[in-house]
């Protein structure tokens, strides 16, 4: 029975769920892909060829159970399904909508290498998830037993949220201390709707909240609560941050008026879209309609920038990046979607100045054209600039998308000894997510540098278990003192 449920991909294609067409999208901020129906669902996940070594799986950084979860929704077991997907991925719902399948499982999966088309396994983990909210599936957690011992977690962030989830389940008492206001972290404020509708966030936020896990929004260490005091608090402490810190591009003109940081452009309009008011948007200098916009970067926080820029109504948009299409570090798909929607990409093209009028409003980009040379230490082949190829570009508002760094946090924490990197980031010991210091713990992009959403789910994951050994060990170790006296 299995065999003929399996291997479709021999007679059927490829097919995505329906996608809302471009002008229809570029009129709002709704998800751009509707859900499968059953059968079309049933259908996709019969194209996996279950091959011996699933590479999708080895390639995903949460090693989820592609396969089986495929094969499950082939056979119309769908709660089994979720069940599975659940068991290894916190939040599979949301990587489903968000994390970059193509360079990722999708982009590892065998028919894909063979000319099939890969399996569509995003968009049948999103399907399999809503259909398990749909019929009330996801239950709380319910720890066998309540532990006296207290976690406290930095940051609502993924890395967060996914510790908090599996520490509740082994029965700690769970604290998240965030300085927002609302949980979530760039889940809620960094990525927009049409990717990430908000409510399947705030869904999950609910859900920690009825299993049991405590939120303490608009709570800033070293502001609200010192770090000093926190640790006093509990039995454990994870530092999941994040990186907020911007980085920026030094050349003339970059302080000129209307060049701003892609994550402040972000932030107004998911605010703005989660009916706060925004004076910044209100105003005008954080709106982009009736602008010609201008956006640096190649990344997926720069698909997020235009396509938002589409959204509200731009008079244009261009997106510069100094590499070719081939070698930019964003999402495919997501590049696609843009071009889709109207955005224009300058390839292989790098800002030299910005120029501004009278008052320093930027009115212009002044961009070189670049050649790509031979490969860098990381394997990608540097940025040329190509003498006396200078061309302005129009800007009424330049989004800056250049990825994110760590934030000085034994500064703004007043903790000196607070390891860190050269880089900035936390320093711990790897096999354990320690840092130097007993019982401060540290994971997600705090950690690794700015990176992906599922690797921030792996990391917490890991550091939870890293968290529960670390308690264990020292009541074990306080049990025998306690004896030997």
């Amino acid at each position: 029975m299995t065999t003929n449920k399996m291997l479709k991909f021999i007679s059927l294609g490829q097919e995505m769920p329906e996608k809302r067409a471009s002008e229809l999208r570029r009129e709002d901020f709704e998800e751009i892909y509707g859900r499968y129906a059953k059968d079309h669902a049933a259908d996709q996940a019969g194209r996996c060829s279950q091959c011996g070594v699933p590479f999708c799986q080895v390639h995903c950084p949460l090693h989820n159970n592609i396969p089986d979860w495929l094969m499950l929704t082939a056979e119309g077991r769908l709660q089994e399904a979720y069940e599975i997907s659940s068991a290894t991925n916190t939040f599979p719902e949301i990587c489903g909508r968000i994390c970059p399948q193509d360079r990722l499982c999708e982009g590892n999966c065998v028919i894909e290498q063979s000319g099939h088309g890969s399996v569509t396994i995003g968009a049948v983990e999103k399907y399999i998830t809503d259909t398990a909210w749909d019929n009330d599936w996801v239950e709380v957690i319910k720890p066998l037993a309540e532990r006296d011992e207290s976690v406290g977690i930095i940051g609502a962030g993924p890395a967060g949220l996914a510790a908090a989830a599996k520490l509740r389940a082994k029965g700690y008492q769970v604290h998240i201390y965030d300085r927002y206001d609302r949980a979530g972290g760039l889940l809620v404020y960094g990525i927009p709707n049409f990717k990430l509708d908000k409510e399947i966030v705030e869904r999950r936020n609910q859900w920690l909240a009825d299993s049991g896990v405590q939120f303490h929004l608009g709570v800033g260490i070293g502001e609200q609560l010192s770090f000093a005091e926190l640790e006093a608090k509990h039995d454990a402490v994870l530092i999941a941050t994040g990186v907020y810190k911007t980085r920026d591009l030094k050349a003339p003109g970059v302080g000129s008026k209307n060049v701003i940081q892609a994550l402040d452009y972000l932030t107004a309009s998911n605010r703005k879209g989660l009916g706060d008011k925004v004076e910044a948007f209100e105003s005008g200098d954080l709106d982009a309609k009736d602008k010609n916009i201008v956006v640096i970067g190649g990344g997926d926080t720069a698909m997020d920038c235009v396509r938002t820029a589409i959204r509200q109504g731009a008079k244009s948009v261009k997106c510069l990046y100094r590499r070719d299409k081939e070698n930019m570090p964003g999402s495919r798909r997501e590049t696609a979607n843009a071009e889709e929607e109207g955005v224009e990409f300058v390839w292989l093209s790098a800002p030299e100045a910005f120029v501004a009028d009278k008052q320093d409003k930027v009115t212009g980009v002044k961009a070189i054209s670049m050649r790509l040379g031979a490969p860098d230490a990381t394997g990608r082949r540097s940025p040329r600039a190509i003498e006396g190829s200078e061309v302005t570009h129009d800007a009424d508002l330049v989004v800056m998308a250049l990825g994110f760094e760590p934030e000085d946090l034994p500064t703004l924490w007043g903790e000196k000894d607070l390891p860190v990197t050269n880089w900035g980031t936390i320093k711990v010991d790897h096999r354990t997510a320690m840092t130097a210091r007993p019982g401060i713990f540290a994971a997600g992009d705090i950690v690794r540098g700015a990176s992906l959403v599922v690797w921030a789910i792996r990391d917490g994951r890991d550091a939870a278990d890293a968290m529960h050994d670390y308690i264990q060990a020292k009541a074990g170790d306080i049990a025998a003192q306690a004896a030997a006296e």
